[in-house]
């Protein structure tokens, strides 16, 4: 089960353990967990399969994470950007890192990565607790949404358009109409929004699951014409497939006896 939050939102912090030698000959020591103050750790890891992958010791990474209560979203990507997606959530970082060495030693080689911490939006304070925790520690992947699409983006800061030269309530008025285009697609899609100011290129990560691949067009689409992305956002590369079980989506990659 994954690791849940404790009183007033926060979460229990791992107990120290001891250096383990992990079988690429690496030594991963965490005595010290390193956590966010209030969430957790996302890493998403976009990765070319080597030839000669292990695919037994890539189910062994995940498993060994997910028993430490760590969430593992696993994705067949399209396109020729990369292979396969994992996204993993958690309290410790130290840990993320590890599942990143192990499928990395196993032959997952990540080519593009990011790096992000759940959060409650600075405009959403006062949202029902429920909801609070909901974005602070997401249990994904979401049922009946096997549609993926990964995307960084970041507020303009331009000479015509600067989002951090307006006034917080201008911001917050913004957000708010933004957010209710967003609450349009309740149900077709799940949006999981993670923050990664000062920790990767971009200012946050956006992660969409919908029902089908045309409800994450439309859910993008739309929101582009709310005045807070037509003027303020900027968009990265975007990452799109579909998620299954480890063994569903080694199948689709063509990997034989996985």
């Amino acid at each position: 089960m994954p690791v849940g939050p404790g009183p007033e939102g926060s979460h229990e912090r791992p107990a120290a353990r001891p250096g383990a030698r992990l079988s690429a000959g690496l030594l991963y020591t965490d005595g010290v967990a390193l956590t966010p103050t209030t969430g957790w750790g996302v890493l998403h890891l976009f990765c070319r399969l080597a030839p000669d992958l292990d695919a037994a010791a890539l189910r062994k990474a995940v498993a060994a994470a997910e028993s430490d209560g760590y969430q593992v979203v696993l994705v067949a990507l399209l396109g020729h950007k990369a292979d396969l997606g994992l996204m993993a959530l958690g309290p410790d970082v130290w840990r993320l890192r590890r599942l990143q060495t192990e499928a990395g030693a196993a032959g997952a080689v990540p080519i593009q990565s990011y790096v992000s911490v759940t959060e409650v939006s600075e405009y959403a304070a006062g949202i029902p607790e429920e909801m609070r925790q909901a974005r602070l520690f997401p249990h994904l992947p979401p049922e009946g949404k096997a549609a993926f699409c990964f995307y960084p983006m970041s507020k303009r800061r331009g000479e015509g358009y600067n989002w951090y030269a307006l006034e917080y309530e201008a911001r917050k008025a913004l957000m708010m109409g933004h957010g209710k285009v967003g609450r349009t697609f309740h149900g077709r899609v799940l949006q999981v929004i993670t923050g990664s100011t000062g920790l990767d290129d971009y200012e946050w990560g956006v992660t969409l699951f919908g029902v089908h691949p045309d409800d994450l067009k439309d859910c993008v689409y739309e929101m582009r014409f709310d005045e807070a992305s037509a003027r303020y956002a900027e968009f990265g590369p975007f990452y799109t497939g579909m998620v299954g079980t480890l063994d569903e989506v080694l199948d689709a990659l063509g990997v034989l006896g996985a």
